[in-house]
């Protein structure tokens, strides 16, 4: 398969040690916490199929350089591939992360941080932190933390230099499913104190809210800080605490406006997965409820098409999803613990994709089967053609209809 699964969902397992410099020197002295906070907005490129994931380009160090990252909400860590030995490394050192003795001790409370809550092992303080993260789908990453320069511009004009931690990454595993990404690693856009966000954060330069507008035609844009955020329309509900997930509910399912019974749940919201995973007693239930619908209908089960698990065809190869999402219903996202009676729609091409033979397959998935036991995370295919709010100053979640092929204007 040419799309993941989910290459990335969530962090379940880190192993950690840190730089020269403890987290109050990690930012330049220039940056004051009275610094004048504006956002910064970063294009998007990626899809959910065939590639299965949305990246952004950022530089990293003195002279700048430009690595690709997959965009990662379900995990904190940012890694990228370190010019170092390594075992299955991702790209050619041409295109690898050169460390310059830019290592985080152990002592740092970065690393601390990263381990929590257990312990960095390493007998002297000042040895190097290392790490190892352990995804979902069992890929994996192993390195050091370092820390580096991100030349980043602010909507407000200014230009930035804030000194992050990250991941040197030399050791990747990759499900066999999976051929290598095209992406330099991973950038963690989880809540957790070595993320990013939480590191700009204390850098001064924005509010601690991050977001994302998914583009189905491919791209579109990541932003940091709050400026962006419209005055109206915003649909938000409460994210769930002390979890490091962006985790809301609990939900109810509706199915054409009727309800399923699937009451009660829980979700995870996560860039690092291309598709939506329902637990198996939800999953079964929203395709048995599709599967009646589709009787007497002109699709026909396509058992020949392994893109997904579940793929219908019709008489003559789809070109686009507009050709069968009226056999399709929406399915409604009903937050009941909400102010005001809050829904989020994700009608027919919001889990939906065409096959490389022009098959209709069901980008809704079995997250049971791979190991999320009752988890359920909603994926890039069901945030396209939304801009989605991650506001950790007030801990929730938001979203609203968005022309994401546009980046927003300045």
């Amino acid at each position: 398969m040419n799309s993941r699964f989910s290459l990335l969902l969530f962090l379940f397992l880190v192993i950690v040690s840190q730089s020269k410099s403890s987290i109050s020197k990690t930012f330049p002295s220039n940056l004051s916490p009275k610094s004048p906070l504006s956002s910064v907005v970063l294009p998007l490129s990626g899809n959910v199929f065939p590639l299965g994931y949305y990246s952004v380009l950022l530089q990293i160090g003195t002279p700048p350089k430009a690595f690709e990252f997959d965009i990662d909400t379900g995990s904190d860590l940012t890694w990228v591939q370190c010019d170092a030995p390594c075992n299955g490394c991702t790209l050619p050192p041409i295109h690898q992360y050169k460390p310059k003795g830019n290592t985080v001790p152990c002592s740092d409370p970065l690393c601390l941080a990263l381990h929590f809550p257990n312990k960095p092992q390493c007998p002297n303080p000042k040895e190097q932190c290392d790490y190892e993260v352990n995804y979902a789908d069992q890929g994996s990453s192993m390195g050091a933390l370092v820390i580096d320069q991100f030349p980043l511009k602010l909507l407000n004009g200014s230009a930035m230099q804030p000194r992050l931690a990250f991941g040197c990454g030399y050791d990747q595993i990759l499900p066999k499913a999976h051929p290598p990404p095209a992406t330099a690693g991973v950038l963690g856009l989880g809540r957790g104190k070595v993320g990013v966000l939480p590191q700009i954060v204390a850098a001064g330069l924005t509010r601690n809210v991050v977001g994302h507008c998914l583009s189905s035609k491919g791209g579109g844009y990541l932003f940091f800080g709050d400026t962006l955020i419209p005055t109206l329309g915003v649909a938000w509900t409460p994210l769930l605490s002390p979890d490091n997930h962006y985790t809301t509910g609990p939900v109810d399912l509706l199915f054409n406006r009727k309800p399923t019974g699937l009451n009660g749940l829980k979700l995870i919201f996560d860039t690092g997965s291309s598709y939506t995973y329902f637990n198996s007693k939800t999953y079964q239930t929203i395709v048995n409820l599709i599967g009646n619908d589709l009787k007497g209908s002109p699709l026909k089960v396509a058992k020949e098409d392994n893109t997904l698990p579940i793929c219908w065809k019709g008489a003559k190869p789809f070109k686009s999803v507009l050709e069968f999402k009226n056999f399709f219903k929406t399915i409604t996202i009903n937050f009941t613990n909400a102010r005001r009676n809050t829904q989020l729609q994700i009608p027919p091409e919001a889990y939906l994709i065409i096959s490389k033979t022009g098959n209709a397959c069901l980008g809704l998935l079995n997250g049971s089967e791979v190991g999320l036991q009752n988890s359920n995370v909603i994926g890039d295919i069901s945030m396209q053609g939304l801009m989605i709010i991650y506001d950790n100053d007030k801990q929730q979640l938001g979203w609203v209809s968005k022309d994401c092929n546009k980046l927003p204007k300045t």
